[in-house]
C-alpha cells in the first residue's frame, strides 16, 4: 500500500524489493533493521510528497545520507529516504560573507571542492568526508579532527529549513530574525520558556565540553550574549524533530601551508598525560595513533609506505600535532616550540629508556596528506582484523577534560581487562575524545553480555569524570537508553518534551534519543540469534578469514559499512557508483547483498538469482576495492565466486561463451581476420549480430591482426634470462607491442625466450576470460598449465615478463588463490609487468640501455589492476629513465571498458559514462603532440572510442626512443 501511494506523486525511485530493503537495513553500526521500503527523492517536492504519504498512513520516516552512522541512527523499520543521490545541490553561495546554502544530501568533499576556487572551505573535517553528507553531519552534530579550532557542526550552522512532522515548512535560525516562514510562534515561545525556566538545571547537568553531542542541545535555548538560534536545537537531533531541506553554513578561509610534528612516546599513558601540555601551544589539531593501529597499518599495502616515512622505531603511541600559522617561518617556530615542550616533558630522543621519544617534523604537504589519510582511516584499519572478534563501537567516543584524559584512559583500559579484552585507541586527543573499541565477537551471547557490562562501567566512569558519554558519533540506538543515567531524570524529561512538541506522533526516526530500545537487544543486531551462513562450495582459497565457504563468509563480513567506496573523486573505487550514485552499485551495497544472501535472509537460491546478478552486473572487476577498501573487501574475486555458482546452476549465454573462449578460438579467427573484421566496417552487420552475440553495435570490436605474433618469432633458448608471457590480447590483436618489448629487452642485453606449454599445443593462457564468466574449474586448469610451463624457468632464475596487466597480474592474484602452494607462489614472485622488470633492473644497477631523448609530453593512464596491485610506482620509475620526457599521470578511476564490459549491449552506455568521469576529459585536454600511454588493451580501445585519439603501450614508447637512438 505504501509503495503504491508513493508512486503516484513521487518522481524519484521507489524501492520495495527485498534486495533493496536489505541494502538499507544497515549502517556502520552493528545494527540491522529491515525497512518497509526505500525512496530516493529528486528534490524537495519528492521529500514533501513522501512525508505526506507516510504521515497519512502512519509510517515512520528516517532520512539517510552516506549511511555511515556508527550508532544506528540511519536504520529503522519504516520508510528510508536516501538524500545522497539527487537531493545534493549547492543552492546559494555568498563568498564575500562566507556563507553557503546547501541541500542535505551534498557530500562534504564535494562541497569543499566547489568552495576551493573561492579560497573557502567548510572545516568540520570528519574522517568520512568523502561520503558524509552535510545533512547527516548536521543531524549528528559532527565534529572532525580540527574542532579544537573550528568547533562542531553546531558552531558552524547558521540556519536550517525543514519540513515539520505536520507537513509545515519552516526556517529555524536566530529567534530575533523571524518573519514569515519561521516555526510556529507557540513552539518558539515554549522552547524559549524552557531555556529560561530551566537554565540553572541545564547549566548544572549538561557537561561543559566541546565534545558533548548526546541528547538534544537544550543548552542552546538558554539566554546568553547572542540571540538563541533554534537551528542549533535541530543540530544533533538525528532526524527526530524535523526533516532538513536546506542548511545554511558558515565558511572559513582555506588552511594554508601546514606543518606536522609527529610526537613519539614509549607508553600510551605518557602520550595522554602530555596532551594537555601540547594543546597549550595552540595547534590546529592533536590526533592520536596507538601501537595497534601502527601495526595494522603496516599490514595494509595502501598505508605501509606512509607509515615507514613518519614512524621512528616502535612507539606505543603517537600524537600528530598540526600547526597552521600562516607563514613558513611562524610554522617553523611552532615546530621548535613543540620540540622544546616535548624536551621539557623528557622526550628528546636521548637513550631508549622510559622517556624515550621525540618529534619527527613533517613539512612536505603531500606526506602530511597521506598521514592524515592513515589517521582518518583509523576505524577501518582497526576493523581490518581477519578474525571473528572485531573492535566494536559502543563506548567509542566518550569525552573528558584534558586534565583527566590520562587517568580516564588508564581506568577504562582496566575495565576492558577485567572483561577479558583490550581496546584500540586513536583520534582526537586535543579535545579529550578518543575512539576506543574493545575487541568482541557479537555473534556470541557471552560477548554481548560483556559489551553490556563494559558499557555500564565505562559510562559510570565518564559520569564520575563529569564527561560526555557521546563525544562525536551521537546517540542512535547504542547510547540513547543511557541518557537518564548520564543527564538525570529532569534533563531527559526535557528531551521528551522537546520531542513531543516537534513530533507528537513520533513519526520521525523513532527510537533515537528518546524511547530507545536496549542497546544490546540482539534482534536488532546485524548478527541476531540464529545468524549463520549456509554451506558454500567455493573455488578460491578464503582460508585467511573465518566462516562458511572456507572463509568466504568472513571475507564478505569484512565490510563494516564504512562507505569509503562511496567516494566520488580520487583513487579507483567504485567506478560504477560514481556514475549511478546507487547503493546497489557500490562495493558496500554488493557486500551487504552477498552477506544477506549467504545467510538466507533474501530467500532460497538468492546467491544465484537474477537479483544478485543485477546487483553485480555493473561491477567492472577493477579491483580498486582490493587496494582502497580499508578493510580489504575484494569484490572482484567475490563476483567470480557468484558467477561460478550461477554458471553451475544456469549455464552461460552465447555472449559469455564468446568472451570466455576467445583464447581458444583466436588462432582460427586470426586466419579469417578479413572476415572477422568485416563486422566493424559494416554497421548493418554489427546490428544484425548484436542480438545474438550480445556485443553492442555502437562499438567497434578489437581488430584482428593480419600478422599475429607467432611462437617462431622468438625461438626457445636454454641460456635465456627473460621469459615473455604472450597474452591472447597482444598476441592476436596488437602483436606490435610484443615485438617492441622484445626489441627493447634485447637492446638492453637480455636473452629473451617465449613461455611455451610443456607438451606443445595451443598457446598458454592465464584464464582471465574464463574467470570473467565464472568458469573457475577451467580457469584453474589453465592456471595449472601456465604454472607448470613457467616453473622450470623460475627455478632456472629467469624473470617472467608480461605486457597485459590483467593477464600478468592474474599470476599474482587469482591463480595463487585458485592453486595455493609453493610452486604457484614462486612463479607469482618471479612475474613482472614490463615496467616492473625495467624498474627492478634499474634499481639493481643492471639496466644500462641508452635511449635518445623523446622531448615529448607523455600522458599516462594506469590500468585498474596496476593500481590495485601497487604497480604504478614502478611505472613511474621506469618512465623516468626516458630522457627529456615530461611524464604526467592522469588521476582516473576505471576507464570503463574493463575487458568485455564496455562491449556489452547492456553496459556499453555506462562504460562511456565511466570514461567521461576523468579519463576522456583529461585526454581531450592534452595538447597536440602528447603521447598517450596505456598498458591495458581495453584502456587503449576505450580512449580511441571515447576521444578519437590513439594510445600506445609503454613497450612501444621505449621502442620509439630505442629506434631513434644512434646505437642499437
Amino acid at each position: 500500500m505504501l509503495d503504491q501511494a508513493l508512486r503516484k506523486d513521487f518522481q524519484g525511485e521507489v524501492l520495495f524489493d527485498p534486495f533493496s530493503r536489505g541494502r538499507y537495513s544497515t549502517d556502520a553500526s552493528f545494527y540491522q533493521i529491515m525497512p518497509m521500503g526505500v525512496a530516493i527523492p529528486r528534490g524537495m517536492a519528492d521529500v514533501a510528497a513522501a512525508l505526506a504519504v507516510a504521515r497519512d498512513l502512519g509510517v515512520a520516516v528516517t532520512g539517510r545520507g552516506g549511511g555511515t552512522s556508527q550508532c544506528g541512527q540511519t536504520v529503522n523499520s519504516g520508510l528510508i529516504l536516501d538524500n545522497s543521490v539527487h537531493f545534493n545541490r549547492i543552492l546559494e553561495l555568498d563568498a564575500p560573507n562566507r556563507r553557503v546554502v546547501v541541500e542535505p544530501g551534498i557530500v562534504l568533499d564535494d562541497l569543499n571542492r566547489a568552495l576551493r576556487p573561492y579560497g573557502l572551505w567548510f572545516p568540520v573535517d570528519v574522517s568520512t568526508a568523502s561520503r558524509a553528507t552535510i545533512g547527516g553531519m548536521a543531524a549528528n552534530n559532527s565534529c572532525g579532527g580540527r574542532s579544537l579550532r573550528y568547533g562542531t557542526m553546531r558552531d558552524n550552522v547558521l540556519s536550517i529549513e525543514a519540513i515539520m512532522a505536520d507537513g509545515r515548512l519552516a526556517r529555524f535560525g536566530p529567534v530575533d530574525g523571524y518573519g514569515d516562514g519561521g516555526p510556529p510562534a507557540g513552539l518558539v515561545d515554549a522552547l524559549l520558556a524552557m531555556g529560561r525556566d530551566h537554565a540553572a538545571l541545564i547549566d548544572a547537568r549538561i557537561p561543559k565540553l566541546t565534545r558533548r553531542v548526546g541528547g538534544y542541545n537544550i543548552d542552546a535555548l538558554v539566554p546568553g550574549d547572542r540571540p538563541v538560534n533554534l537551528s542549533h536545537l535541530l543540530v544533533g537531533s538525528e532526524g527526530t524533530l524535523a526533516y532538513f531541506t536546506k542548511i545554511e553554513l558558515k565558511l572559513w578561509p582555506l588552511v594554508g601551508q601546514r606543518v606536522l610534528g609527529v610526537c613519539h612516546f614509549p607508553s600510551f599513558y605518557q602520550a595522554m598525560d602530555a596532551t594537555q601540555h601540547l594543546v597549550g601551544l595552540n595547534p590546529l589539531s592533536v590526533e592520536l595513533i596507538d601501537a595497534t593501529m601502527i601495526g595494522l597499518s603496516r599490514q595494509i599495502a595502501l598505508f605501509r609506505p606512509t607509515i615507514e616515512q613518519f614512524v621512528r622505531g616502535t612507539p606505543e603511541a603517537l600524537l600528530l600535532v598540526e600547526f597552521d600559522e600562516g607563514e613558513a617561518h611562524a610554522n617553523a617556530r611552532k615546530l621548535r616550540e613543540l620540540a622544546g615542550r616535548m624536551g621539557d616533558l623528557g622526550f628528546d630522543w636521548r637513550g631508549q629508556g622510559p622517556h624515550w621519544g621525540g618529534v619527527v617534523a613533517i613539512e612536505d604537504q603531500r606526506l602530511q596528506t597521506r598521514i592524515a589519510e592513515v589517521r582518518k582511516s583509523g576505524l577501518n584499519i582497526m576493523m581490518s582484523m581477519k578474525q571473528e572478534g572485531k573492535p566494536v563501537s559502543f563506548v567509542e567516543d566518550c569525552a573528558v577534560a584534558l586534565s583527566d584524559l590520562a587517568e580516564y584512559t588508564r581506568e577504562l583500559t582496566e575495565v576492558f581487562a577485567r572483561h577479558g579484552t583490550k581496546g584500540t585507541w586513536y583520534a582526537h586527543a586535543s579535545v579529550g575524545c578518543l575512539h576506543v573499541r574493545p575487541v568482541l565477537n557479537l555473534k556470541l551471547d557471552g560477548d554481548v553480555k560483556r559489551m553490556r557490562a563494559i558499557a555500564e562501567e565505562a559510562f559510570a566512569l565518564v559520569a564520575r569524570y563529569k564527561g560526555s558519554h557521546s563525544g562525536e558519533h551521537g546517540d542512535g540506538i547504542v547510547r540513547s537508553e543511557f541518557h537518564e543515567r548520564m543527564f538525570g531524570p529532569e534533563i531527559t524529561a526535557l528531551f521528551r518534551e522537546v520531542k513531543d512538541r516537534f513530533d507528537p506522533q513520533s513519526r520521525l526516526n523513532p527510537g533515537k534519543i528518546v524511547d530507545a530500545p536496549k542497546m544490546d537487544e540482539r534482534s536488532l543486531f546485524r548478527y541476531p540469534p540464529g545468524y549463520a551462513a549456509k554451506p558454500l562450495k567455493t573455488a578460491f582459497d578464503w582460508s585467511a578469514w573465518p566462516g562458511a565457504g572456507g572463509g568466504f563468509q568472513g571475507a564478505v563480513e569484512m565490510c563494516n559499512n564504512n562507505g569509503a567506496c562511496r567516494k566520488l573523486a580520487g583513487g579507483t573505487m567504485c567506478p560504477s557508483y560514481r556514475v549511478t550514485r546507487a547503493e546497489q552499485h557500490v562495493t558496500r551495497g554488493r557486500a551487504n547483498t552477498l552477506r544477506l544472501a549467504i545467510t538466507g535472509q533474501l530467500g532460497a537460491d538468492a546467491l544465484t538469482s537474477d537479483e544478485m546478478a543485477e546487483t553485480l552486473r555493473l561491477c567492472v572487476s577493477c579491483k580498486g576495492c582490493k587496494r582502497e577498501c580499508p578493510t580489504g573487501v575484494d569484490m572482484a574475486r567475490m563476483k567470480i565466486e557468484v558467477m561460478a555458482a550461477r554458471a553451475r546452476d544456469r549455464g552461460l549465454t552465447l555472449h559469455e561463451r564468446l568472451v570466455a573462449d576467445l583464447p581458444r578460438y583466436a588462432p582460427y579467427a586470426a586466419r579469417l581476420h578479413w572476415l572477422m573484421n568485416l563486422r566493424n566496417r559494416s554497421p548493418v552487420l554489427a546490428r544484425l549480430t548484436e542480438r545474438a552475440t550480445g556485443f553492442s553495435a555502437a562499438r567497434a570490436l578489437p581488430q584482428w591482426s593480419a600478422r599475429p605474433f607467432r611462437d617462431a618469432e622468438l625461438p626457445a633458448r636454454d641460456d635465456a634470462d627473460v621469459v615473455i608471457f604472450a597474452d591472447a590480447f597482444n598476441r592476436w590483436f596488437e602483436p606490435e607491442n610484443l615485438r617492441a618489448a622484445i626489441r627493447v629487452l634485447r637492446a638492453a642485453g637480455r636473452r629473451v625466450t617465449l613461455a611455451r606449454p610443456l607438451e606443445g599445443g595451443r598457446a598458454l593462457d592465464c584464464g582471465r576470460t574464463l574467470l570473467s564468466v565464472g568458469l573457475v574449474d577451467r580457469a584453474k586448469a589453465e592456471g595449472q598449465r601456465l604454472i607448470d610451463a613457467l616453473l622450470p624457468h623460475v627455478r632456472a632464475g629467469r624473470a617472467i615478463v608480461g605486457l597485459e596487466p590483467s593477464s600478468l597480474l592474474t599470476l599474482r592474484d587469482e591463480i595463487p588463490a585458485l592453486i595455493p602452494g609453493k610452486a604457484t607462489q614462486d612463479v607469482a614472485n618471479a612475474a613482472f609487468t614490463f615496467e616492473e622488470y625495467i624498474a627492478a633492473e634499474a634499481d639493481a644497477g643492471r639496466w644500462n640501455l641508452r635511449l635518445r631523448p623523446l622531448g615529448a609530453r607523455v600522458l599516462l593512464h594506469g590500468h585498474c589492476h596496476q593500481k590495485a596491485m601497487d604497480v604504478m610506482p614502478a611505472i613511474r620509475k621506469a618512465l623516468a629513465l626516458l630522457p627529456e620526457t615530461d611524464i604526467q599521470v592522469v588521476e582516473t578511476s576505471c576507464c570503463g571498458m574493463a575487458g568485455a564490459f564496455g562491449y556489452g549491449v547492456e553496459t556499453e552506455a555506462i562504460s562511456r559514462q565511466m570514461g567521461e568521469l576523468d579519463l576522456f576529459p583529461a585526454v581531450r585536454d592534452a595538447p597536440d603532440g602528447t603521447i598517450l600511454v596505456a598498458d591495458g588493451t581495453s584502456c587503449r580501445h576505450q580512449i580511441a572510442d571515447g576521444t578519437g585519439r590513439q594510445a600506445i603501450h609503454v613497450s612501444r614508447l621505449f621502442d620509439l626512443a630505442l629506434q631513434e637512438a644512434p646505437e642499437r
